[in-house]
């Protein structure tokens, strides 16, 4: 009986010496995480199929010019990492930003970019870009991604709105299975976006505009415009029409 209650007794002993030095450990170690000096700053921009929209010198300065306390020396304590990573996610190109501090001291910026989906272009005003999310980006300085241009009414009503509205998802759709397919990323070059909502698609070769409608039934409409190269061009040439139109059910109407 008393051999049984040493033994708790013992075992006791050990579990609240284990658990005192685990709590010197912790306040030791948060003690030192407390007096850490900042000991400088790293960014990463995690590239596109290689491009870079933003660099990395480009946010390190806007960084820098903007928080006074990223000096060497300074108390990393006093410098914000939320209020770094805000900054960061403040970039037009920047999708998202993680920021955080290195067992060193260091500073580190991970940054994803916005891709760059189709160029809306406006002969008397600044162009702009379409993200694979819909969001609409300024032109890059850094780079100029090889993407399908929109033009038209359609168009430039998109950016005096600022953004797609939900009534318009169906665009970004469209520019994605165009974007997405290598034969017709090759073949469609353009989109003219009519007022009505109707789309007219250009083409790298060939002369005529295919008139595609609403975005809607797209991959019908596609099966069609395939018909019409592998079945139509062969027996009539490239340019003997001007018009294609694949508006309409189960038709196919060249002009």
């Amino acid at each position: 009986m008393e051999k049984g209650r040493n033994w708790k007794l013992k075992r006791w002993v050990v579990f609240a010496s284990l658990g005192l030095v685990l709590t010197l450990y912790i306040g030791f170690v948060e003690f030192r995480g407390g007096h850490k000096t900042f000991e400088g700053i790293e960014v990463y921009v995690e590239g596109v199929s290689e491009l870079y929209f933003v660099e990395e010198k480009e946010i390190l300065r806007m960084l820098e010019n903007e928080f006074a306390q990223l000096r060497p020396g300074a108390a990393l304590s006093d410098i914000s990492l939320y209020e770094l990573e805000k900054k960061v996610e403040s970039h037009p190109f920047v999708k998202d930003a993680a920021v955080f501090a290195d067992l060193k001291g260091k500073i580190m910026v991970k940054v994803a970019q916005h891709i760059p989906l189709a160029r809306i272009v406006r002969p008397m005003a600044p162009d702009a870009y379409i993200s694979t999310e819909g969001k609409i980006l300024p032109t890059s300085n850094n780079f100029t991604p090889r993407v399908i241009t929109l033009e038209g009414r359609g168009a430039e009503r998109i950016l005096e709105q600022g953004a797609l509205t939900p009534e318009q998802e169906a665009l970004l759709e469209l520019i994605h299975y165009i974007h997405d397919d290598k034969m017709w990323q090759a073949q469609i070059s353009g989109m003219e976006l009519l007022a009505n909502g109707d789309v007219l698609l250009q083409q790298q070769v060939g002369k005529q505009v295919i008139e595609f409608g609403k975005p809607e039934q797209i991959a019908e409409k596609f099966k069609k415009i395939g018909i019409y190269y592998t079945e139509i061009v062969p027996q009539k040439g490239w340019n003997a029409y001007e018009r294609v139109n694949v508006k309409y059910k189960d038709q196919i109407i060249c002009e």
